[in-house]
């Protein structure tokens, strides 16, 4: 009997200090369920762009329309595991990425998880995915070259870090040879790079991720892959994403090139969420605010000033085009709001032409602000013989005799044509780059067969490596061409060059 009597009392007593703390927890239900994303009832305070838990699983979810009635929102995790009536708490926080030093030479989804299959990496740190982009007082000129290794950009439509250039292409032109090309120039230059792949196929992130290993580029390359499998949401989310992840890289001071590959496959994932959720459809069907979509992210690539941080951001966006209609919707959105576009034709590729530049179309409005002075100096020459050459290409067409200056003109406009072609994952350095325009210019290659000017280009890379390697470490330590270097280095070429004519001359006899 006192025995039962003291277990009461314990038991009173824990009952007595037993204290209940309530929680208060904003959830809601969900009314109907589509593809990829979700409308509920109930979550009256949510904001836009908030993180939501669905159901047991916890599902992730992200809130994009705020109606009277009711919420929709994007799931991005497994649809199947979603079903109506299921309930759904809201976090409170808005969706961020996990960011670290850590990522660099990893292969990420849109939300910072892993994809290569290695340990994960430890980080405390989230960027917001949606950021207000710098301010105008925060920022400073774009006046530092980001050379692409490809000569006849970095000679005549040249990029500068902070600046957003538009790569403008068909199907299958060569737009990712020319951004990898990039990514591998960037070697040893302290730029991190972040190859964003929006809707791609996997077996072709796979074997750029390879090539990418295979020269070294992945030490200093983050790849942020949205897949063509995965859900609409992962697409959408993905150049935000890789974004913030430049961000983070910038506010450290460093300089981040970030490629978008592509924006028209965005355009198409926003669409179809847009419909999904209801919202009233404009021209091709694109929601009204289809133009804010790519403003709010290209406006994040800029050029820091020394007060904050000195950083930089390099856009490099990707937007494809139906048979080189330039003046569609979205190419025409994405071109007001870079600085600039770079424009592969298809004929010119299937003309041999590679990479398939069209310099009449293609600009940089940062211009010469961005190149060394080396490089201004011999492509302002250049830009004028192609400028002409291309005139009188059209106007021969039509005329018998020509006189011998149109002749020279059109065979050095010829030359340049063929030494502007470059082979793919064989980027140029600016040094040899600034050494073979300025043979060009000098008429070197004037007297050598058109059909053998790649030859004899080869062989002067060659020759300048072994004869002329203090040269042209000058050029490229100074950024500078003076008088006296190109005194000694013009003399050195021609006499190779020669050496090389004569070769070829006595062999066609």
């Amino acid at each position: 009997m006192q025995a039962k009597e003291q277990i009461l009392k314990s038991i009173k007593r824990e009952i007595e200090g037993f204290y209940l703390k309530p929680e208060v927890q904003k959830i809601g239900r969900i009314m109907e369920v589509g593809d990829g994303v979700v409308l509920i009832s109930g979550l009256d305070e949510a904001m836009a762009a908030e993180m939501i838990e669905i159901g047991e699983e916890k599902i992730s979810g992200v809130v994009l329309n705020l109606k009277e009635d009711n919420v929709g929102a994007i799931v991005l995790g497994d649809m199947r595991q979603i079903k109506e009536g299921d309930i759904v708490k809201s976090t409170g926080q808005i969706l961020s990425v996990p960011v670290s030093d850590e990522m660099v030479g990893r292969i990420l989804n849109p939300l910072g998880e892993p994809l290569d299959g290695e340990k994960p990496y430890k980080t405390k740190k989230f960027y917001p995915v949606e950021k207000i982009a710098p301010r105008v007082i925060t920022r400073k000129s774009v006046d530092t070259p980001l050379e692409t290794g490809i000569k006849p950009i970095d000679l005549m439509i040249p990029i500068g870090r902070g600046q957003r250039e538009l790569i403008i292409v068909d199907r299958q032109t060569g737009k990712t040879a020319i951004v990898i090309d990039t990514i591998i120039n960037q070697k040893g230059k302290n730029v991190i790079c972040i190859y964003v792949a929006i809707g791609q196929k996997k077996s072709k992130v796979a074997k750029i991720v390879s090539k990418l290993n295979k020269t070294g580029a992945m030490k200093h390359t983050i790849v942020v892959l949205a897949g063509s499998s995965d859900p609409a949401a992962h697409s959408f989310f993905a150049p935000y994403s890789g974004c913030a992840m430049g961000e983070y890289f910038m506010d450290q001071g460093k300089d981040v090139l970030v490629i978008y590959d592509d924006l028209s496959k965005h355009a198409w994932a926003y669409r179809q969420i847009s419909l999904l959720l209801r919202r009233p459809p404009g021209r091709e069907a694109y929601p009204g605010d289809i133009f804010y979509l790519h403003s709010r992210l290209l406006e994040r690539a800029a050029k820091l000033n020394d007060e904050h941080g000195g950083g930089s951001l390099t856009a490099l966006p990707i937007v494809e085009t139906q048979s080189g209609d330039v003046t569609a919707y979205i190419p025409t959105n994405v071109i007001s709001i870079t600085d600039g576009q770079i424009y592969l034709e298809s004929e010119l590729f299937h003309q041999g032409i590679k990479p398939a530049l069209n310099v009449g179309l293609s600009v940089s409005r940062v211009g010469s602000a961005a190149q060394s002075k080396a490089t201004k100096k011999v492509a302002s020459k250049m830009r004028l013989d192609l400028a002409q050459f291309r005139e009188l290409a059209a106007f021969v067409q039509f005329a018998s005799d020509l006189d011998e200056d149109t002749r020279n003109q059109i065979e050095r406009g010829k030359r340049l044509v063929e030494i502007g072609k470059q082979g793919q994952y064989e980027p140029m350095a600016m040094c040899h780059q600034v050494a073979v325009v300025l043979a060009v210019n000098e008429g070197l290659f004037d007297r050598i067969p058109l059909e053998k000017v790649k030859e004899a280009e080869k062989s002067l890379h060659d020759y300048l490596d072994k004869a002329a390697t203090g040269l042209l470490k000058t050029i490229e330590d100074n950024g500078d061409l003076d008088d006296k270097t190109s005194s000694k280095l013009v003399p050195k070429m021609k006499s190779h060059l020669e050496k090389f004519y004569v070769k070829e001359k006595k062999e066609q006899k």
